[in-house]
């Protein structure tokens, strides 16, 4: 049995050794395909008048997801339709996949394989972390060990589940720790083991979730296969009315469009009400593609994101912009002035209806948090809906920030108007829950112990990003999608209501 063993391990260690011979991307890169430039130089990439641009020998109009994957891929051009091999500047796992992620990663490369880069993988639990489940802490104790043993620099690691802030390295949600900690940078390739990582491509990057096996190449090859993605292009024009927030927009998109409206297609968001969000907004557009089928989400770069990275990240990076010229598989325009607070029906995300046409729906709790709707901004916006109303909540409502700096910030920033006063005041003066450890809670339902999960057959308006029956627990349970803005105002009345009626 144990020369059997060896020779098997002696196989797999050839063949991770083959596969990494081969793909072995070349020492120096092609002509015009350099890979950084220092954040100072960019700035005036931004500039609207942008004259057809190369990424190699040969000029040839691109969009920015096909431009990223061409320098990924040190090819001078690519279009929609082409396989091809990427080189990963980011993989990012947690607690429910990495464990799956990292077992396949040694049965093919072999038990004393090494990861491609150390600096290059983020693990981040998240999921499944305050519970008594035995598995789900396991599944913790087999990241804390894989990353012991391959020393990877990036691992926030939790051990002491009774006060997440004895924690200094745990951050939270995967999505908004990454953002938060600088993993993410414009013309990059991140993948992520979590369909949610399209989140990033608010940085004008390429962002988009595999699965465990890929994630298992990838970790030790660093190298990607990949199908270019034709780019449908959402113009969104108008000045943001004060009731709106970017979640009605990207529910109104993917009810325009429907949940398979962009099945393997990046959706490219442009416009001046996109340059006019913040990079927590443009999280949430982007956040949500996959609930239309996209492949990736992407808003390209300029000053509001540099200035987010700012002291979060020391490298180098290179922001590449769609050409005039490049070809989009279709373009919808959106004029947001004229739109009005919208909600997801059960039980689907595309089952999208203005707030005001659901008054009739009785509610009984009300959940804020995720990474679709836990932001610092997404707080700060149902702590303003409760400070203009003056009443309190009619259900309960619990509140799950994202990361542990969302936490610090809802117990510590001080709400526009408010004389001083932070969301946490505002919502314990509401009468809302205290706010939770930061983590993903009930957005996927978890163990029955996880805080604020549906184990009954609830109705509840959530700012997460998924309502199919199960998601927050209980198989029978109703979810409406809503903003901040409208998960507020449904708590205040017990029914789905309009923020309008608090807001004007």
């Amino acid at each position: 049995m144990a020369s059997s063993v060896s020779a098997a391990a002696k196989a797999a260690a050839a063949f991770a050794h083959k596969v990494q011979k081969e793909l072995a991307a070349p020492a120096q890169r092609r002509a015009g395909l350099t890979r950084r430039t220092k954040p100072c130089s960019v700035r005036a990439v931004a500039s609207p008048a942008r004259a057809l641009s190369s990424t190699g020998s040969v000029k040839s109009a691109m969009t920015m997801t096909e431009k990223i994957l061409a320098r990924a891929s040190e090819r001078a051009a690519l279009e929609p339709g082409e396989n091809v091999w990427v080189d990963v500047d980011v993989l990012m796992t947690h607690d429910v996949c990495g464990p799956g992620a990292f077992d396949i990663f040694k049965k093919e490369f072999g038990e004393d394989a090494r990861v491609w880069d150390r600096e290059k993988l983020v693990v981040i639990p998240d999921h499944y972390i305050f519970t008594s489940d035995d598995r789900a802490n396991r599944n913790v104790d087999i990241l804390r060990d894989f990353c012991a043993e391959q020393n990877i620099k990036y691992f926030y690691d939790i051990k002491d589940l009774s006060d997440f802030r004895a924690n200094p390295d745990y951050k939270g949600v995967c999505h908004i720790a990454l953002a938060q900690e600088g993993h993410c940078r414009p013309g990059e390739v991140l993948l992520g083991t979590d369909s949610h990582t399209c989140n990033a491509g608010a940085f004008g990057q390429f962002a988009t979730g595999i699965g465990n096996t890929d994630a298992g190449f990838v970790l030790g090859t660093g190298k990607a296969l990949l199908k270019v993605p034709p780019t449908i292009r959402f113009i969104l024009d108008g000045e943001m009315p004060p009731y709106l927030l970017a979640k009605d927009l990207i529910l109104q998109i993917i009810g325009e469009i429907s949940v398979s409206g962009a099945t393997y297609k990046s959706m490219e968001f442009v416009g001046s009400t996109v340059e006019s969000l913040t990079m927590e907004e443009r999280m949430t557009l982007c956040n949500m593609v996959i609930e239309a089928g996209g492949k990736n989400g992407v808003v390209p770069a300029d000053e509001t994101t540099f200035k987010y990275l700012e002291g979060k990240t020391s490298v180098d990076y290179e922001p590449v912009y769609s050409d005039a010229q490049a070809r989009f598989f279709s373009d919808y325009r959106f004029d947001v002035s004229k739109l009005e607070p919208v909600v997801a029906k059960p039980h689907s995300p595309d089952n999208r209806a203005p707030a005001r046409e659901c008054k009739d729906v009785k509610i009984d709790r009300v959940y804020i948090g995720s990474c679709t709707g836990g932001k610092t901004e997404d707080f700060l916006a149902a702590a303003k809906l409760f400070l203009a109303s003056g009443k309190k909540v009619k259900v309960p409502t619990f509140l799950v920030p994202a990361t542990q700096k969302v936490w610090l910030d809802v117990y510590s920033l001080p709400v526009p108007g408010s004389g001083g006063k932070t969301c946490s005041q505002i919502f314990e003066e509401a009468g809302c829950d205290t706010p939770a450890s930061p983590n993903c809670g009930a957005c996927l339902g978890g163990p029955r112990d996880t805080y604020a999960r549906m184990n009954e057959p609830t109705v509840c308006v959530s700012t997460t990003n998924r309502n199919f029956p199960g998601r927050m627990g209980h198989k029978e349970g109703q979810i409406y999608l809503a903003s901040p803005y409208t998960a507020a105002a449904s708590a205040l009345t017990g029914y789905v209501t309009d923020p309008r009626d608090f807001l004007m």
